[in-house]
């Protein structure tokens, strides 16, 4: 090392007392005492305001600099390359096995594909959009989905018992526009031999599942579908999740649908009880108009695009001539069995079934401050997923006119003590005021369920939710954040 360094400093030297150096040093020099600075006496060279060896080396740290900065540079562009190349052999991945499900010849390349039976299974527990679009996604890899419901007594065996009972999961799955067969009371954890029975039962080509993790026991839940070479994953969906929308339900209040810009205290918003203030607004028109307040659909972590609307509304058409247009609207605030029952009872009455969905602003006003739970693109998205929908009309009027009913070509408008807005009242009534009566007719939603029910349900068991909400939440932005930072790297 005290060679190293001898050698180098023999070599700066040298270097300082160069031709080169000295006259450009002296260059220098000229051109500061020119602009007024005085040349200062007495450094280890005699003159100057910059030493030859202090030249020498400040041009040694430069160059070293710029190595490392390009060096620096290149790694960084090594790493985005690599991150990039994953994601695109991720992608191409995807997309041979999508192309290859999608081309499979049942008579050796005549042409006509053979059908191709996707399986995927879940509790679907509180279900939503998020699970609608696992169902979508699942069956653009085939031609026919095929969906397990996990039953009650193996998701408690499992974890703990699901919110809802196997009635009402059932249902929901069973409404969904992209499922085209259900099987009852599967198993949460498929043993080898069950899925054995299941695929070749039902004449399943490939078993499906989101990109996280499903662990049981230390045990991998597909693991028997991965060793027959049948199994393909989907990715999930972010930004929504049962344990999310739990968790808004958990913390139903004031604070939770209206927060004030300047995080006061709550207590300074606060107006009474949460059921004296229903169907009232108690913002102020000063603080309104200052904007200090939020609606609920803020709290959404869901990223609506144009392209996912689209992705929901494939397969729609314009009502062709002659048919009977019908047409209801309502809140459709956390989309449940008894919207499914409601919606198809409507669509037994005409061809076409236009739904109309209220504005988060028209629903808070109408029920109260503590509602919507789910914003106006999640409502949407809910029931666009439902198979006996033809068409929604987006932030629909509150007030049905003529002028809305001849742009839609409407025959027949339906009125429901079920659609989120409680029974029928004076409010109620004067939104038809303006259309004629006699197209105007009421109908009760079959099957008796509303978000009541599963609010009661969550509140009966607070503490054990409340938990379960936590411990959930961290295993899901421990997934998030793993899944994002490897992106990253």
């Amino acid at each position: 090392m005290n060679e190293l360094a001898i050698t180098l400093d023999g070599w700066v030297d040298v270097a300082a007392e160069s031709e080169i150096v000295t006259d450009y040093l002296s260059w220098i020099d000229t051109r500061l005492e020119s602009a007024g600075i005085v040349a200062q006496k007495g450094n280890d060279q005699g003159q100057g305001l910059i030493s030859p060896r202090t030249f020498v080396y400040a041009l040694i740290v430069s160059y070293a600099a710029t190595v490392v900065s390009i060096f620096l540079f290149r790694m960084r562009r090594r790493s985005r390359l690599k991150r990039e190349l994953r994601e695109a052999k991720a992608k191409l991945k995807y997309l041979q096995d999508k192309l290859q499900l999608l081309q499979m010849d049942g008579d050796g390349g005549s042409g006509n594909k053979k059908e191709v039976r996707i399986f995927i299974d879940g509790a679907f527990d509180l279900m939503h959009y998020g699970h609608m679009n696992a169902f979508r996604l699942a069956r653009s890899l085939g031609t026919h989905l095929i969906v397990g419901v996990n039953s009650d007594e193996s998701i408690t065996a499992c974890k703990s018992a699901p919110l809802m009972n196997d009635e009402e999961r059932l249902a929901m799955v069973k409404g969904c526009k992209f499922v085209d067969e259900v099987i009852p009371e599967c198993p949460y954890v498929m043993s080898k031999e069950y899925l054995d029975d299941v695929m070749e039962k039902y004449k399943i080509d490939y078993v499906v599942h989101g990109d996280d993790p499903c662990i049981v026991d230390g045990k991998d839940v597909y693991a028997a579908a991965k060793e027959m070479g049948k199994y393909r994953s989907i990715p999930r969906t972010e930004g929504v999740s049962t344990t999310d929308i739990v968790g808004r339900m958990l913390i139903m209040s004031k604070e939770h649908h209206v927060l004030e810009a300047f995080n006061m205290p709550s207590d300074e918003h606060k107006s009474g009880d949460d059921d004296d203030d229903k169907g009232e607004n108690t913002k102020s028109d000063e603080q309104e108009e200052e904007g200090q307040f939020f609606s609920l659909g803020t709290q959404s972590k869901f990223l609506t695009t144009s392209r996912m609307l689209k992705l929901f509304s494939s397969g729609e058409s314009a009502p062709a001539p002659g048919m009977k247009v019908i047409y209801i609207d309502g809140s459709w605030d956390m989309f449940h069995p008894g919207h499914v029952s409601l919606l198809k009872l409507a669509k037994e009455r005409g061809d076409f079934l236009v739904v109309g969905v209220h504005g988060d602003t028209v629903v808070n006003r109408v029920l109260g401050i503590n509602l919507p739970l789910m914003n106006l693109h999640e409502r949407v998205l809910s029931v666009l997923g439902c198979r006996f929908v033809d068409d929604v009309l987006i932030d629909a009027p509150y007030e049905i006119t003529q002028e809305m009913i001849s742009s839609l070509k409407i025959d027949e408008v339906l009125e429901s003590p079920d659609t989120g807005y409680g029974s029928s009242s004076s409010q109620g009534s004067d939104r038809f005021g303006k259309i004629p009566k006699d197209i105007v007719h009421n109908i009760e939603q079959p099957y008796k369920f509303s978000l009541s029910n599963i609010l009661e349900r969550i509140q009966r068991n607070q503490d054990h939710f409340q938990a379960r909400f936590q411990r959930k939440m961290m295993a899901e932005r421990q997934f998030y954040e793993k899944k994002h930072s490897s992106k990253s790297q």
